[in-house]
């Protein structure tokens, strides 16, 4: 189980992957040897699973992202649409979701054009009905991932 010092890693991580184990020490109220220690457990246990830089969409040419919902068209077919559509890069991320739709995607694209083409390649490889919405406006995500402190 994590405690009060671990959560307080793991927050002071989630807000910054970058964060240098001298600040973390400072931050936390231990040596730095002793938070090395618990950041490697916390890798260990897979509570912390990975660092890696958040880019700007709009500055590598993907300044359009869409949600789109997937609907099986026959209900029977397998539930395999997560596997067959991994390889289409425009898709960042893939949910299954309660609801009509059975998973929620979110992409990013060059241009309206692309999404039309990333939307025909979602039906033919997965056999699946579409609903997009477009993003106008992001005002946040990739907001840090606080732990909920147990009693």
């Amino acid at each position: 189980m994590e405690d009060a010092v671990d959560h307080r890693i793991i927050a002071e991580v989630s807000h910054d992957g970058r964060v240098t184990l001298a600040d973390l020490s400072a931050a936390v109220g231990l040596s730095v040897s002793a938070v090395q220690a618990r950041l490697k457990r916390l890798e260990a246990r897979g509570v912390i699973v990975g660092y890696r830089a958040v880019v700007d969409p709009e500055q590598v040419g993907r300044p359009l992202a869409a949600f789109i919902e997937i609907t099986p068209l026959d209900p029977a077919q397998p539930d395999n649409a997560p596997e067959l559509l991994e390889h289409l890069d425009a898709i960042e991320a893939c949910h299954s979701i309660a609801g009509d739709a059975a998973y929620m995607l979110l992409a990013r694209v060059a241009s309206p054009r692309a999404l039309e083409d990333l939307v025909r390649d979602i039906r033919l490889a997965a056999n699946v009905r579409t609903r997009t919405t477009v993003v106008l406006q992001t005002f946040y995500e990739h907001r840090p991932v606080v732990p909920v402190a147990t009693p």
